[in-house]
């Protein structure tokens, strides 16, 4: 009888035109009657201003009851509060045990009040991270028993709701929830890239598993590469300024990841593959041993592969970011192209050892100016000199961790470099004094002293 009284008390609150003020006092039984009532009776006169009007007192009812508005003015909240009667009062104290008392309430909404709801929601400032879950929850209660028109329609609006919160409220798992339900609807193309956006702007805190989707169907691949190729460029669209190094990086890892895993499908085309080694640029690579592993596995399972298939594979490594023992096994790999393979590492000798050479040589120009003072026999001094750069004559054995040792190598270089700008400065400085002592003994007829005893 209550919900007859509130029905018709609500067409004819609409059909006479009375004023809407009389709405902020209706309970929050009624106020969902009145709502049931505009999405059922669209024709009736006024009956899109009574929605907007109950939709944006509903989100403030929920926004006031959850302590979450903070856009609403001290004015607007005392007469809201006013205006709820005991029983309704009560009724919400009952539910404000859980932040989402509300949710089972507005299943009923259409896809269109659902939107306006979100956008009133946000308007109040409402807390985005519950919000995003009323989202989730209403789009997995609308698909029980829905047929597929229904559920493309929920979830198309659902994908554009979640795309107007901060993107820092989303769940990934949520959003890849979400996907995996949207692969077996036609959804339009707007939202698809909608939502695949919003998983791209989040790759880098993603998991192999996340990425390891089921291709299409009819497809004859295992994994939908072709999604992948999209979330990762979708991730770097921003640039990669936009990104952090630390994210490039998991990226780099996660993509290295994926290609070993995806490697072994017979069915996977050489341009697929060499599409996902090309997607993650150089720079954020510190490393391509994975991508090599990843490589070699492709080919021993696709033994079919001509030498110009293998040579476009293999020029997305960077042989200079190879680790030593990588480069040897490369070296030796009979499942690579001659053109592809690297000269063994130990070729890479003569360059370590010329580079040893030039520091040994620099240092010994560092004691310049004490030999100077000191009146130390040159001849001698050159024999020490030539002692030195022989220790390093001989054949050079490469540590297993070559790349940490050049690395050292380099930064002694650089040392050095600049202890020879000292020594020049130092030379200047000796030269200006040996001028003055001699011009000194001239006047003084005296021998010219040691400089340093």
């Amino acid at each position: 009888m209550e919900k007859t009284n509130s029905a018709s008390r609500f067409v004819d609150l609409v059909q006479t035109k009375k004023s809407f003020e009389d709405i902020k006092y209706w309970t929050w039984s009624e106020m969902l009657i009145a709502l049931k009532q505009c999405q059922e009776s669209p024709s009736l006169t006024n009956s899109s201003i009574m929605l907007k009007k109950c939709i944006d007192l509903l989100s403030q009812k929920i926004s006031l009851a959850d302590g979450a508005s903070s856009s609403a003015s001290s004015v607007n909240s005392s007469r809201f509060r006013s205006s709820c009667d005991s029983k309704s009062t009560e009724s919400l104290k009952t539910n404000f045990a859980s932040t989402t008392w509300w949710f089972e309430d507005l299943l009923f909404f259409s896809t269109e009040c659902l939107e306006m709801f979100v956008q009133s929601m946000v308007s109040h400032e409402f807390d985005q991270v519950l919000l995003s879950k009323f989202l989730i929850h209403f789009q997995k209660s609308k698909f029980f028993n829905a047929t597929s028109d229904v559920k493309m329609k929920v979830i198309e609006s659902v994908i554009d709701m979640l795309d107007t919160l901060d993107e820092n409220v989303l769940s990934l798992k949520a959003l890849f929830d979400i996907l995996r339900v949207t692969l077996g609807l036609n959804i339009n193309k707007g939202s698809k890239n909608r939502l695949e956006a919003m998983i791209g702007s989040k790759l880098g805190h993603a998991t192999l598993d996340n990425l390891l989707v089921p291709s299409p169907y009819g497809a004859n691949y295992l994994y939908d590469v072709n999604l992948v190729l999209r979330l990762f460029k979708a991730f770097l669209s921003g640039g990669i300024n936009q990104a952090s190094p630390s994210q490039l990086a998991k990226a780099a890892n996660l993509m290295d990841s994926y290609m070993v895993e995806v490697a072994p499908d017979p069915c996977l085309k050489s341009s697929k593959f060499l599409a996902l080694a090309k997607v993650i640029p150089d720079s954020a690579r510190k490393s391509y041993d994975e991508m090599y592993y990843a490589i070699d596995l492709y080919f021993e399972m696709h033994v079919g592969m001509s030498e110009e298939e293998k040579e476009k594979i293999c020029c997305a490594l960077n042989h200079k970011k190879l680790s030593y023992e990588v480069r040897i096994h490369l070296s030796k790999n009979p499942k690579f192209p001659l053109k592809s393979t690297p000269s063994s590492p130990e070729s890479q000798q003569p360059e370590t050892e010329n580079l040893l050479q030039n520091i040994n040589y620099s240092k010994s120009l560092i004691s310049w100016p004490h030999n100077l003072t000191e009146g130390i026999n040159t001849d001698e001094k050159e024999d020490k000199s030539s002692e030195q750069i022989v220790l390093y004559h001989g054949k050079f054995d490469l540590p297993a961790d070559n790349e940490r040792f050049k690395v050292h190598l380099e930064g002694m270089q650089w040392r050095v470099l600049e202890l020879e700008k000292l020594c020049r400065k130092m030379q200047t400085q000796m030269r200006k004094i040996l001028k003055s002592r001699v011009a000194s003994s001239y006047c003084q007829v005296k021998s010219l002293p040691k400089l340093c005893s």
